[in-house]
């Protein structure tokens, strides 16, 4: 699966001229979410990865670290190819270890591969009207260690996401400060993101989550805000693993055109046994 992308990533650069300097204003194609969609960190926007514009292909790699304070860590890293302006395709990969309270020395893979396609509205440019950029995304995720999945009652150890989102950016609407605001609806059955599987004793299908962003640029460089994930509960009757709505306060910077930083307090709630657990994020990507 990951090959595939690959090369369909690899035919998207050369289908289409490269982004140039300027297409897009600086910081609205957002960061790389950690399935590695464009947009905040925990959710994706309706914005297309890259810096290009309608004629042209962009693109973003990223890799991402979150410890918290009780020894689980999170590291991802992934690619996106935007193609003018209207499709992205992405994929990542994740690494998560477990805390040595559960189980020493011990980390869960999962693979993510998506698309999303543009479907109406443009987040930044379409100011004289009320609606908002509206894309549509599919997430494919598979968890590695499938026998713990399937032991703690996962109905599947691979499966889909479908979603929904919507963004709009207001120009100088606070203030004079451009201001963000994102809603997504996600279609899921993931368990922990998927690394522990999907579906559950309780819920066998998918059902629909929001997840919700808000931001505002403090300077053109400098984006403050926070995000909202709500999760399935499948795993509920397995004792220890009730699953929680995660949320985050981030500050990207964008240095360069190219380049952004993400600096994040990430509260990911319980986590096989573990409550509260919350921490530092930590996110770099390189765009073009």
């Amino acid at each position: 699966m990951l090959g595939a992308t690959s090369l369909l990533i690899g035919a998207a650069l050369l289908m289409a001229p490269p982004a140039r300097a300027g297409d897009r204003l600086l910081a609205t194609w957002g960061v790389t979410q950690v399935e590695g969609a464009a947009g905040g960190g925990l959710t994706p926007w309706a914005v297309i990865a890259g810096t290009g514009s309608s004629d042209q292909v962009g693109g973003s790699a990223y890799t991402t670290r979150l410890r918290t304070q009780d020894g689980y860590e999170l590291k991802a890293a992934g690619a996106a190819i935007g193609i003018r302006d209207r499709l992205e395709i992405s994929m990542a990969r994740w690494s998560f270890t477990l805390s040595d309270q559960v189980a020493p020395g011990k980390s869960v893979e999962m693979t993510s591969v998506g698309a999303k396609a543009k479907v109406l509205g443009d987040a930044v440019y379409d100011q004289d009207r009320w609606w908002p950029q509206v894309s549509v995304g599919i997430q494919y995720k598979s968890t590695d260690d499938k026998a713990l999945a399937r032991a703690l009652g996962a109905r599947a150890t691979d499966d889909v996401d479908l979603y929904l989102t919507a963004t709009k950016v207001w120009l100088g609407a606070l203030g004079g400060k451009n201001v963000l605001a994102n809603v997504t609806l996600r279609n899921t059955r993931a368990n922990q993101f998927g690394l522990l599987g999907f579906g559950g004793a309780d819920i066998g299908g998918r059902r629909w989550h929001p997840e919700m962003s808000l931001a505002v640029m403090l300077r053109d460089d400098l984006v403050l805000g926070g995000e909202y994930r709500a999760k399935p509960d499948a795993l509920r009757q397995v004792p220890g693993f009730e699953e929680e709505d995660a949320w985050d306060l981030f500050m990207a910077w964008f240095p360069w055109r190219h380049a952004s930083l993400t600096l994040a307090w990430v509260n990911l709630g319980n986590i096989a046994t573990l409550k509260n657990q919350q921490g530092l994020y930590l996110s770099g990507q390189a765009a073009f």
